[in-house]
């Protein structure tokens, strides 16, 4: 980190978020204890293993914040006008995050003490900052989100995960035998899967893979659940659906992929594939593990009959 001269600029400070509305008498206070800086492309500005006793103001260029490791791809990106280090600064403590220019930055630095006497003198500054602290926070509650919802999809197909299903199973199995409801599962298997990757290459086998789950998912109402359990493996949950219904909606299912003799991909026309299915309807007390061994015991026995067919 460089110090230069900065040549000082009322207006411009005044335009940043962090000073609007604050008087002028204020913010010449604080051009006698700015401190400019220039940064280079990939210099780190604030790290976890550090305390922080400056606020960044970015005049030039931007930085990138990175959580957990600096391998990991960026958060978010700090523009020219905004601000850097706010919570550390406050709470004098470690940064929670990695803070790097991504190109040549020139920021003004200014000590935490400098900024806390102007408090006194202008409660608008502090408002300011109170809005940017909120913004972050809001802004890490998104992260916080996107970061769960990610975790719980499957990437190939968009179909939720093994993970998931394990907690909307105990959501759905709950509310059902609350209300006296029947909730059933079925389990389905990609039908010579493995002879289908080994003719037409594991890229084919992934395009087949999403024919499945989107020929399948357009068929369910929005309270149904599809699952990628694992490999060419999917599970279906239908609460408020006996075993009878359950087998009629699995055939259903079953017939409209049967029907799919070939389909069209970014590598050509590609055959269709057929799956078996195993349904079995929830018995009081069902785990999941149980409710999904008797799933797989009947898929078991579809494939031993013959596969492209159901079972349970």
């Amino acid at each position: 980190m460089k110090h230069v001269h900065w040549q000082e600029d009322l207006a411009l400070l005044s335009r940043l978020r962090l000073f609007q509305n604050v008087t002028a008498n204020c913010l010449a206070q604080l051009l006698k204890e700015f401190r400019a800086c220039d940064l280079e492309a990939g210099e780190v500005v604030l790290s976890p293993f550090n305390r922080n006793q400056h606020l960044y103001l970015v005049v030039s260029g931007r930085l990138k914040v990175y959580l957990g490791s600096l391998d990991n791809n960026p958060v978010s990106t700090i523009e020219a006008g905004e601000c850097a280090g706010e919570i550390s600064f406050i709470d004098n403590d470690h940064p929670s995050a990695y803070v790097v220019a991504s190109e040549p930055t020139t920021a003004l630095r200014l000590h935490r003490q400098s900024l806390v006497n102007l408090f006194q003198q202008s409660p608008q500054l502090m408002q300011n900052l109170l809005e940017v602290l909120c913004e972050r926070v809001r802004q890490g509650n998104r992260i916080i989100l996107d970061t769960e919802q990610n975790a719980k999809i499957d990437t190939l197909t968009g179909l939720f995960n093994r993970r998931w299903l394990e907690q909307i199973y105990q959501r759905e199995s709950t509310r059902c035998a609350f209300n006296e409801q029947p909730l059933s599962m079925l389990m389905l298997d990609v039908d010579h899967f493995k002879a289908y990757n080994d003719r037409h290459g594991h890229l084919a086998g992934d395009y087949a893979l999403c024919l499945v789950s989107h020929t399948l998912r357009n068929q369910l109402r929005p309270k149904d659940s599809m699952a990628r359990y694992g490999g060419e493996e999917f599970v279906i949950l239908l609460p408020e659906i006996n075993g009878d219904e359950a087998r009629s909606i699995g055939e259903r299912l079953r017939v409209s992929l049967e029907q799919i003799s070939s389909f069209y991909s970014p590598l050509g026309v590609l055959p269709g594939v057929t799956v078996s299915i195993g349904m079995a309807e929830m018995q009081q007390p069902d785990s999941l593990q149980g409710l999904i061994a008797r799933a797989d015991n009947a898929l078991y026995q579809a494939k031993h009959d013959g596969r492209n067919r159901l079972n349970g």
